[in-house]
């Protein structure tokens, strides 16, 4: 399914003011029975609406939904080649399948993902018009060795973003999790295509908790937070999907010029664990030491024993070693 069909867009439309509607008046407008009424209704809940009925009252929204708009995002970015989905498996598979028709910075956005994912294969918890659901293809011309860095910027341009709408406080813990107050808000999954000697085609893909649910939250198995829950100000996923467009072209741009030394300042200044005692878990072992920032190639800097070592690629995790 790459849609809702016209009687469940219909329906979506109508609940999305956050109102009361009768199930006659809902069946009216589909032009269905009562019976069917209830079926489109569960069709929505099963994408993750939160919908419930009052007796009496008939169906609501649990609060307003404010859909994703192509031209909204387009002028707040002031870019062309961006691609507005309603239900896809994944925005990063999308722009992978897609790759060898896409413009440099093409991004992708979806109501609902099917099979998101994060990093290590992990599900990422995608109910519909909830979050932001997020991809952006970028070339890298100077190939593979630049995409060490890649997600660490991608993180700043992402707080960048999120400060710009008047979110303060959300950190980055390497090498690809944005935190608020200890929980995470936002994941970066980093996709790369690329050959020796050649150009690295890379995908961007952005997650970031805007609108849980309690009971979406409770499918998740660390500690979480959202940007409503962080602000008096409903988020505008709109406003926000097109500030990070921008944020990520200017940023990238400046990236592949200067590479990662311009960022090492703000990167520290955002680093969540900086100067803190953390466990790093590489494969089957643990490495414990002081957390003391990042190289200009992207690596983990961490003291152990009163030296400096370096860390970076394959799997590894990082923890505060009170966790």
């Amino acid at each position: 399914m790459s849609e809702l069909n016209e009687q469940g867009n219909k329906l979506l439309n109508l609940l999305a003011d956050g109102e009361f509607h009768s199930g006659e008046k809902i069946g009216e407008l589909l032009g269905v029975s009562r019976t069917s009424v209830n079926n489109y209704i569960k069709a929505l809940q099963e994408i993750g609406l939160d919908i419930y009925k009052v007796t009496g009252k008939g169906y609501c929204s649990a609060t307003p939904l404010t859909l994703l708009d192509k031209q909204t995002i387009k002028q707040v970015s002031g870019v062309e080649h961006i691609h507005v989905e309603q239900i896809l498996e994944s925005t990063n598979q999308y722009l992978l399948d897609n790759m060898d028709f896409l413009k440099n910075g093409t991004a992708c956005i979806a109501e609902y993902q099917t099979a998101g994912r994060g990093r290590r294969g992990r599900e990422w918890i995608s109910p519909f018009a909830s979050h932001l659901y997020f991809s952006m293809y970028w070339r890298l011309d100077a190939g593979i060795e630049k995409a060490s860095g890649l997600s660490l910027l991608v993180g700043i341009a992402t707080v960048n973003a999120l400060e710009k709408i008047g979110i303060q406080g959300v950190g980055l813990k390497w090498p690809n999790d944005l935190y608020y107050q200890g929980k995470k808000l936002a994941g970066i999954l980093i996709e790369l295509k690329a050959q020796a000697s050649d150009a690295c085609h890379s995908v961007i893909g952005i997650g970031i908790n805007v609108r849980m649910s309690a009971e979406q939250g409770k499918l998740i198995d660390q500690p979480w937070v959202d940007l409503n829950s962080i602000t008096v100000q409903p988020v505008d996923r709109n406003q926000l999907s097109g500030l990070l467009i921008k944020e990520l072209h200017q940023l990238l741009m400046d990236y592949e010029e200067k590479g990662l030394s311009p960022f090492l300042s703000r990167w520290f200044d955002l680093d969540c664990f900086i100067n803190q005692q953390v466990n790093l878990i590489v494969a089957d072992k643990v490495q414990s030491g002081i957390c003391r920032g990042i190289n200009e190639q992207g690596a983990l800097l961490l003291e152990i024993d009163q030296q400096i070592k370096p860390f970076i690629g394959g799997e590894i995790s990082l923890r505060l070693a009170n966790n």
